[in-house]
């Protein structure tokens, strides 16, 4: 069984860097995240019996990388009230219904390689998705539909060959495969995502890391950032990535803060 690794834990969080390949949970057969963290904290903490483990956040089983785990119901409730909170800005629910977030909205920024060159080193893409029960995928479609949902994102090329781009890309909204869908549907497939149209094979699960996710603490109210190196999988992608140092100092260069645009 696979060891987790661990990158913070305290009395109320456990957050992990999950490999491609392990469903986040509710896999039929086999480890999940879920599960594995329960086992962590019975080892490390000695506890007998069942242990509480809270999903609040889920990553597509085939991406990599940060993952908030909740270990107390207060957590669990705290943070996923910041998670909905964001679904709550994107879609305008709260201008509609008069409600606000109640704690500052996680920030999640990814890393990607997509096939083929892409037309702007950045952009700011507002579509709507919707799922395709046919295809069991997820599209877009130009206008809003009944069964979809607003989807927001921004990326930064990092760099550019003739095969492929290499991107960091900030969410705005957290919709279902919503990276895979947005440039699967331009024609940029994340590399290794057969079900999105890929026709490149990647080492392990597919070319798309979550590296870094800010949250603000469920009982210390204090934002909190935690970052995942990248999978071994991703070695022949290093020299078009900033080192990580360097990446941390560009992204507010990138992504400046979402209350700042005009």
């Amino acid at each position: 069984m696979p060891d987790l690794d661990v990158l913070f834990e305290d009395n109320h969080l456990l957050v992990v860097n999950k490999p491609a390949g392990l469903p986040t949970m509710g896999a039929e057969s086999g480890p999940t995240a879920h599960s594995l963290a329960a086992q962590y904290i019975k080892r490390s903490c000695g506890k007998p019996g069942r242990v509480f483990v809270g999903i609040v956040s889920r990553l597509d089983a085939m991406t990599s990388g940060v993952l908030v785990l909740a270990r107390t119901s207060k957590a669990a409730s705290r943070l996923t009230a910041q998670f909905a909170s964001k679904a709550l800005e994107s879609s305008n629910i709260k201008k509609k219904q008069g409600k606000k977030p109640t704690a500052t909205s996680p920030r999640k920024i990814y890393l990607a390689v997509v096939q083929g060159g892409l037309d702007s080193e950045s952009d700011r893409w507002t579509d709507h998705i919707h799922k395709d029960e046919a295809a069991h995928r997820m599209r877009l479609s130009v206008t809003a539909r009944a069964d979809s949902q607003v989807a927001e994102l921004r990326y930064q090329m990092l760099s550019q060959n003739q095969a492929n781009t290499t991107i960091a890309v900030e969410l705005l909204t957290g919709r279902k495969h919503q990276i895979r869908t947005q440039f699967a549907d331009r024609g940029h497939p994340v590399l290794g995502d057969r079900k999105y149209g890929s026709q490149i094979n990647f080492k392990t699960g597919i070319a798309l890391h979550s590296w870094r996710l800010q949250i603000e603490h469920p009982t210390k109210r204090v934002p909190m950032w935690f970052q995942a190196p990248l999978p071994s999988s991703w070695s022949k992608f290093q020299n078009a990535i900033p080192s990580p140092s360097k990446l941390s100092l560009q992204i507010d260069d990138y992504f400046p803060p979402a209350n700042t645009k005009p």
